[in-house]
């Protein structure tokens, strides 16, 4: 993270390409299969955290529109991360009738 940030001050793009990175996931995938050795198992993780993405994007939507419209850094993260959480509910529960 320290990278990423040090790289965010000259080259904003490139900060972002690599913090973009699903490294989280790839590891708890490689953790998942060398435990149990069950691709499947995988693929279904796989496929929840697709599902999830979709209300973090809130996140990064709001917390620059925040930012652009005056607020100050900590109010902005505080209240784009209640409206990625608010959305992480709604699309759970939504969830259970889609499928």
């Amino acid at each position: 993270m320290a990278g990423i940030s040090e790289l965010a001050r000259r080259y904003s793009l490139l900060a972002a390409a690599l913090a973009s990175l699903p490294l989280t996931s790839i590891l708890a995938f490689i953790w998942i299969y060398y435990d149990t050795r069950d691709a499947q198992k995988v693929a279904e993780l796989s496929w929840s955290v697709l599902w999830l993405v979709i209300p973090s994007l809130l996140f990064f939507v709001m917390f620059p529109l925040f930012v652009k419209a005056g607020f100050k850094f900590a109010p902005a993260l505080l209240l784009s991360c209640l409206i990625m959480s608010a959305g992480y509910g709604l699309f759970i529960y939504a969830r259970k009738f889609i499928g």
